[in-house]
């Protein structure tokens, strides 16, 4: 797998880390929603959704959309429990702001509102809330454990945390074949819709240095969370990883 040394020697470390993420989001922002549409060929809604229900919702629930982006996962929690005839409280955070402004746009609806937060410093008191959700935002962490621990104390006893993002496939072949995949996929989408073939090299870049779903379940353990588990899709392209405060 090739790397990209330019943006690895960017990711390298935690604070550059933070800053380019920080910076790469905030001029994505504006067609964030239409690149995740193309890439996955619209298939991100169902694979959110799937997470959703995984997340075991219960009315009065107190709901974290962490590293939000533009709210997809606040937005169907609420769709999700108005369905069932229940209500929750549902609180988006994300490091950018112009990622949070894109996400007004789209209607706020029962949204509690918008935070400006660091993931490794997350402005809530212990146990604030019964779930915390994270769409496609653990791999941005500028450090993952230092991230999965924040998130721990900001759950509840009988709290879940509950991610989304890209996966690592078992066989040999096909994870080459899908890094280079993602290798060219990437720089035509972002040439295509931001003009600049270096927008979304990172996601590639990103997922080289970023755990794979089984292990994962080990870093979420080291962090104090009980019943890991993951589910696998497409072919283990993508996963979603979740555990429990007990």
């Amino acid at each position: 797998m090739k790397l990209n040394r330019r943006i690895s020697g960017r990711i390298e470390r935690p604070a550059d880390k933070r800053r380019y993420v920080r910076r790469l989001f905030a001029g994505v922002a504006g067609r964030y929603d239409l690149t995740n549409d193309v890439m996955s060929l619209g298939l991100h809604r169902r694979w959110k959704r799937r997470l959703l229900e995984l997340t075991d919702l219960r009315p009065g629930h107190r709901v974290l959309d962490l590293a939000a982006g533009t709210g997809d996962l606040a937005r169907g929690a609420l769709d999700l429990a108005a369905r069932k005839e229940f209500e929750i409280r549902v609180l988006a955070a994300d490091l950018t702001p112009e990622m949070m402004r894109a996400g007004r746009t789209r209607g706020s609806g029962a949204l509690q509102g918008w935070i400006g937060a660091d993931a490794l410093r997350l402005p809530f008191p212990d146990g604030a809330f019964d779930r915390v959700l994270v769409g496609y935002g653990l791999r941005n962490f500028a450090d993952l454990d230092a991230g999965l621990a924040e998130s721990f104390r900001c759950l509840r006893p009988g709290g879940r945390l509950v991610s989304l993002d890209f996966g690592h496939p078992r066989s040999t072949a096909l994870r080459r074949a899908y890094f280079a995949y993602l290798n060219v996929s990437t720089r035509v989408v972002g040439w295509a819709l931001h003009r600049d073939p270096e927008s979304y090299v990172y996601i590639p870049e990103s997922l080289r240095r970023f755990p794979d779903q089984r292990a994962m379940v080990r870093r979420m353990e080291a962090a104090g969370f009980e019943r890991c588990r993951y589910e696998e899709l497409m072919l283990g392209t993508m996963a979603i990883n979740y555990g429990d405060r007990r």
